[in-house]
């Protein structure tokens, strides 16, 4: 089975991390009681990883790799891999463009889930994460991130119209036909039927000798053919 991703930028450089642990939230931070403090860097930084992590799990693209195993045996734990990739891409890279994530996201689906993408969700999932970053980093803002776990806490069956194709490489449909070979063609011209039984051949009838009046017998001369 094989996937198509038409690229709109060059292969990213996919680095695994090792001394992270995967951002996979077990429990939503709670708001506490009274007066809201403004949150720590501590916990703004929380709030993007875990945010990113609920804006991939409401993916349909994503869910239905999931669900099918296309990552291989550890597919829940390359999604959990995933978020933490892509926060450390923000990390890296804090003015990062959007076509540049939309494209992390297309690699990080071909390479670890064997999928294309071809519907364009990943400029949804996109929007969500920077915009998750702008209220979390310029107005420390926990909103987006609440909305986002709400939605998760809320998804229920997730409705997913989105198509999957399996393209089967068959290489016997791709081979342009060349005509018959040099031994067909000797075939072609000598292409007669068989000649199962012998044609049986009339027996011919030997001519009396004819005798003249006189005795002698008359000398029959050969007849051209």
């Amino acid at each position: 089975m094989s996937r198509r991703v038409e690229g709109r930028c060059s292969r990213n450089e996919i680095n695994r991390r090792t001394t992270t642990s995967y951002l996979r939230p077990a429990s939503a931070p709670a708001p506490g009681g009274g007066v809201a403090l403004p949150p720590t860097p501590e916990k703004l930084q929380q709030s993007f990883d875990y945010g990113i992590w609920y804006a991939l799990s409401l993916w349909p693209a994503l869910n239905v790799a999931c669900s099918n195993h296309w990552g291989g045996e550890s597919t829940l734990d390359k999604k959990d891999w995933f978020a933490g990739a892509v926060s450390d891409l923000f990390t890296q890279r804090p003015d990062i463009e959007y076509e540049e994530v939309e494209c992390f996201l297309l690699q990080v689906m071909q390479d670890e889930f064997d999928c294309n993408v071809e519907d364009e969700t990943e400029v949804e999932v996109t929007k969500t994460i920077m915009a998750l970053k702008k209220k979390l980093v310029e107005e420390r803002d926990l909103t987006p991130f609440r909305e986002l776990e709400r939605r998760y806490k809320n998804r229920g069956q997730m409705k997913m119209n989105i198509q999957v194709v399996e393209n089967e490489d068959d290489d016997d449909d791709d081979e342009e036909w060349e005509g018959f070979g040099d031994d067909q063609d000797d075939a072609m011209e000598t292409d007669e039927a068989p000649q199962l039984v012998a044609t049986p051949t009339m027996p011919k009838v030997k001519e009396e000798p004819e005798v003249d009046d006189d005795g002698f017998t008359k000398v029959q001369g050969k007849k051209k053919r």
